[in-house]
């Protein structure tokens, strides 16, 4: 399990994150939902050492990972597919799936899991020798989840891996989520379509200006009035 507990992030003068907790369950999907400016990302670089934290601790599995780099955090299995993807353009697919290994040292494991990847995204194979740059938004989303996998983490935080994709690849992205946990992957989701992440999660988050306000199965958030109003729109709450 991954525990976050009384986690307390600033910048500058901005309270980004007020003391909240958070547990992902083996084998669940977590999602965070929230307006823009309400602390999800803060809270996954948070995780990943990207930023400092001003109290509060993360443990895996009762391991302590508060004061990792973010480099050991990656090795204990924790990794994120960042906002935006961040896809080294510049680069062919194999060559970023490859520095998605940089953790690694076994030229035998890499070339396995690469071979897994590409059978879980046969486009990506198809076009290994492919600037980066050149894909698609949706083949660039699959190419930065492709890229985590390569340390075959335990934990895949995901920050807004919808975001800018069309509605069909919406989907696509969403089904490659479930599948991914279905496969043994642990998921801590952040996703401005709540509907979509709240119908996949086993369990979630509301965080508002930094705070926890709400939190419940999937299911339990998707009926819930507050959670409705605010995230889902009204013809969701009319249903």
């Amino acid at each position: 399990m991954l525990k976050i507990s009384n986690l307390h992030v600033n910048y500058g003068g901005i309270h980004a994150v007020r003391g909240i907790d958070i547990s992902v369950e083996d084998n669940k999907i977590v999602t965070l939902i929230g307006a823009n400016g309400a602390g999800k990302s803060s809270t996954l670089r948070a995780i990943m050492g990207l930023v400092d934290k001003a109290d509060g601790t993360v443990e895996y599995d009762s391991e302590d990972l508060t004061n990792l780099s973010t480099v050991d955090i990656v090795k204990k299995g924790i990794v994120m597919v960042p906002e935006g993807r961040n896809v080294f353009a510049n680069l062919t697919v194999e060559e970023n799936l490859i520095l998605g290994a940089y953790t690694r040292n076994d030229n035998e494991g890499i070339k396995n899991i690469m071979k897994e990847v590409y059978d879980m995204f046969p486009i990506l194979k198809e076009r290994s020798w492919q600037k980066a740059g050149t894909l698609s938004g949706g083949e660039q989303q699959m190419l930065a989840v492709s890229r985590a996998l390569m340390v075959e983490p335990k934990v895949l935080m995901m920050d807004e891996p919808s975001l800018g994709l069309a509605p069909i690849l919406v989907k696509d992205i969403f089904e490659i989520i479930t599948m991914l946990n279905e496969g043994g992957n642990t998921i801590l989701l952040i996703e401005q379509n709540a509907n979509k992440a709240l119908e996949i999660a086993d369990y979630g988050y509301v965080l508002e200006t930094g705070s926890l306000v709400i939190e419940g199965t999937g299911r339990d958030l998707l009926k819930n009035d507050r959670v409705q109003q605010a995230y889902l729109g009204e013809s969701v709450g009319n249903k």
